[in-house]
């Protein structure tokens, strides 16, 4: 299993259990678009590992959050370095 996930208060929290290559890139985006049409969360808040994310584990990012502000839904990340969650906030105008 490539992440995991849990409901609170309406909020969907997923861990990416380790960081992704560029064959579970596609599916670990897959499982996250997957519980946001199910569940209909408020908000999403993805937990990463704490070292620098490899560049299908940040495509895999970029990619639900374009999913998610297509339908109105905040997405944040939680854990990985400062500058990850700089460069996240650079490419996610």
């Amino acid at each position: 299993m490539l992440i995991t996930h849990a409901i609170e208060d309406g909020n969907l929290h997923v861990t990416l259990r380790g960081q992704l290559d560029v064959t579970s890139r596609a599916s670990a985006a897959l499982e996250i678009e997957a519980l946001v049409h199910v569940h209909h969360p408020r908000g999403v808040t993805v937990q990463i590992p704490a070292d620098d994310p490899t560049p299908a584990t940040f495509s895999a990012l970029l990619r639900a959050h374009r999913m998610c502000k297509g339908l109105g839904i905040p997405l944040k990340l939680s854990g990985g370095t400062p500058s990850t969650r700089r460069l996240f906030v650079v490419n996610t105008p």
